[in-house]
């Protein structure tokens, strides 16, 4: 059988943890941080865990990670 590709674009920016779970990282957030409380501000800099609609998806695409 042979190896499948890996989408480069996806490996790049989504992540999977020891228990499986798929992490992205907030993107386009980072700008006019000073008109949003410092609450949400923190938030933003925190990675995401992604719904499981797109988890199936993000799997077929990254096969090795």
């Amino acid at each position: 059988m042979p190896k499948i590709k890996t989408h480069q674009a996806t490996a790049k920016r989504f992540k999977q943890t020891r228990t499986n779970k798929i992490i992205k990282r907030r993107c386009g957030q980072d700008h006019f941080n000073s008109r949003d409380r410092g609450q949400v501000t923190r938030s933003k800099r925190r990675d995401v865990e992604m719904a499981g609609a797109e988890i199936k998806t993000i799997r077929m695409l990254t096969p090795y990670n």
